[in-house]
């Protein structure tokens, strides 16, 4: 009798013991599962990711600008599985049409942003045109550990498989990855993750345009999952500039080498009162006898000029006459030669950017 009355009271214990032990992990499971996302915001210039047509096999004749950020985001509902996700519109505007007052204003939108505690990243989506100019000068000029993401397309939003929304979609998972921090600016294209500093684009119409030809890619998307290669770590040598009080930075002109180049364009531009000059030239670097002299007169009157190579890939070296660009090609040269003459850099700490 006494065994059945303590099995009872035993059975009893065990049972509330139950009780208020579930009723304890309850708001655990709780708080696990309504574990809020990540906030990032979306900055939207326009470009072929908001591009649109009445064909949905046209793939060329269509229109930038055709849809504003939240067009973009509405038409992606998944989104709302990954991240809490609110949008400015900046430009809408095809990525030529991208100018220095647009960038300065990109830049102070995104570090004012990512100053906000509740913000883990942000999302620029481009045209692919000038995508490589953007990202490298946000890359510059942001001044945050948080994944900023440059992202764009090679279709237009109307088209048949356009690849908008997955490149979207995965730009949005990245900029909310704990894993993008402290890599710098980041393009995310065609499953891809690259290095503003490197990725270029080197296709004027395939999807897999974005390559980084001698450095490679960061990292890949599995199931719209970041899957990253290396351990988080910048470019050796980029350096940083606050551009919060510029409203307009040097000029900087960029010239393509050629056979029979002669001194006609730099004279021009030396008339012209240009700041800087980046000599596109063949090879390693290199500018016909003919245009030298007009090189060395700019050089001489302190406007510095940078070598680099149309080549597409590989390091230009030092030079005897002007700033070799290193393993910068001619478009992000003129960008980090604008910052720096913004700077009021001497020629040897601009020589330091390009040839360490």
């Amino acid at each position: 009798m006494n065994f059945i009355v303590w099995s009872t009271t035993l059975n009893l214990a065990s049972r509330l013991l139950a009780s208020v032990s579930l009723a304890a992990l309850l708001p655990l499971a709780i708080s696990v599962q309504a574990a809020p996302l990540p906030e990032v915001k979306i900055f939207a210039t326009g470009g072929t990711i908001s591009g649109g047509s009445a064909s949905k096999v046209d793939t060329t004749k269509y229109k930038d600008g055709q849809f504003n950020v939240d067009a973009l985001i509405d038409a992606l509902p998944e989104l709302k599985d990954i991240a809490k996700v609110s949008g400015e519109q900046v430009v809408n505007v095809s990525s030529e049409d991208v100018d220095v007052p647009t960038l300065l204003k990109l830049s102070a939108s995104i570090n004012t942003s990512l100053a906000d505690s509740a913000i883990a990243g942000a999302v620029v989506t481009h045209g692919t045109d000038t995508l490589e100019e953007t990202a490298f000068f946000l890359d510059l000029t942001v001044n945050s550990s948080k994944p900023v993401v440059v992202v764009g397309s090679m279709r237009p939003a109307t088209a048949v498989s356009a690849d908008g929304p997955m490149n979207l979609l995965e730009a949005v998972s990245l900029a909310s990855s704990a894993q993008a921090k402290d890599r710098g600016v980041l393009v995310a294209l065609n499953d891809r993750i690259g290095s503003a500093a490197y990725t270029t684009k080197t296709n004027s119409t395939t999807v897999d345009t974005f390559k980084a030809i001698e450095q490679g890619y960061l990292g890949m998307f599995i199931g719209v999952q970041p899957k990253f290669y290396y351990p988080a770590v910048r470019p050796l040598h980029q350096p940083h500039f606050d551009v919060s009080k510029a409203q307009s930075l040097p000029k900087v002109v960029i010239m393509y080498g050629h056979q029979d180049q002669d001194d006609l364009f730099v004279r021009t531009a030396i008339a012209n009162g240009v700041k800087g000059i980046v000599m596109d030239g063949t090879g390693n670097g290199d500018v016909p006898k003919r245009a030298m002299d007009a090189v060395k007169e700019a050089i001489a009157k302190g406007i510095p000029v940078i070598m680099a190579s149309r080549t597409g890939s590989g390091l230009v070296s030092e030079k005897e006459v002007g700033i070799g660009s290193g393993f910068y090609n001619a478009q992000k040269a003129r960008i980090l030669l604008m910052l720096a003459l913004n700077q009021g850099d001497s020629m040897d700490k601009i020589r330091s950017y390009f040839e360490n």
